[in-house]
């Protein structure tokens, strides 16, 4: 990365997501305050909104000019205006209180639409997940990704899409070894870098594709609506993670 002023952002963007994830583990043993939001699995806790304001916070003191868009509090802004931090502040919520693990905070940063940085904390692992769309690290080490083929590998899926079949998602799971299913699309997201699944298909809101995204990009992935066509960066989608040269196969029998 060359560009100083991105280099500034990711070196506080990197400092803020551990800062959230440890900030996460000092209060996890605290006595929750859990509310539902759309629907009894579709829960958000105190600090869920606690992390996501100290992340507002501390980007608009050191980026005033930049925007937000973030899970919680209904914070909204386009992606394609300006320079917009897209904040997740516990992706996985329901794993973070059932199992206290199987959770990440994530952030992103776009330019114009364009993104430009990407973090995943896995946050019980304490690893880092971090990139500008032309390489990706994990902590300190930059990661090299060999994609083995479908045949050979493991994919991984919403649980509602997998089990209606939505997109024919059921009927492609019978040309892998199988499907997984985790819960939290960050970590996700980090299975693919692991190399441990193939591709992702869920049904995702902006703030669980905008980092994962930009991480898998310099591995020849592409993070598309189920048709093929491009995430709109508003509201919930189905979707997926998957090898580019795959995508014009999957397209065409994978649709909404």
């Amino acid at each position: 990365m060359t560009d100083n002023r991105l280099n500034i952002k990711l070196e506080f963007a990197k400092k803020v997501v551990k800062h959230a994830g440890a900030y996460i583990k000092a209060h996890m043993t605290d006595t929750l305050e859990i509310s539902e939001k759309t629907h009894f699995d579709d829960l958000v806790t105190n600090l869920d909104r606690e992390v996501q304001d100290m992340l507002i916070t501390k980007i608009q003191e050191l980026f005033p000019g930049d925007h937000i868009l973030a899970e919680e509090n209904n914070v909204r802004h386009d992606i394609n205006d300006g320079n917009v931090w897209v904040i997740d502040p516990i992706d996985g919520t329901t794993n973070f209180i059932v199992q206290k693990d199987n959770f990440a905070v994530m952030l992103a940063y776009y330019e114009s639409g364009i993104g430009k940085l990407g973090l995943i904390l896995d946050v019980m692992k304490d690893t880092l997940y971090w990139g500008d769309g032309s390489t990706t690290y994990k902590n300190d080490a930059q990661i090299s990704l060999s994609v083995a083929p479908l045949a050979q590998s493991l994919i991984g899926v919403s649980t509602y899409m997998y089990r209606t079949n939505a997109g024919g998602l059921l009927d492609l799971s019978h040309q892998s070894l199988g499907v997984r299913a985790i819960g939290s699309a960050g970590i996700e997201y980090t299975n693919i870098l692991d190399g441990k699944i193939w591709g992702y298909f869920s049904n995702l809101s902006p703030w669980d594709y905008a980092a994962g995204a930009i991480l898998i990009a310099p591995f020849g992935y592409v993070t598309v609506q189920l048709d093929g066509s491009p995430m709109s960066f508003e509201g919930r989608q189905m979707m997926m993670s998957i090898p580019k040269q795959q995508l014009e196969k999957l397209s065409r029998p994978i649709k909404n």
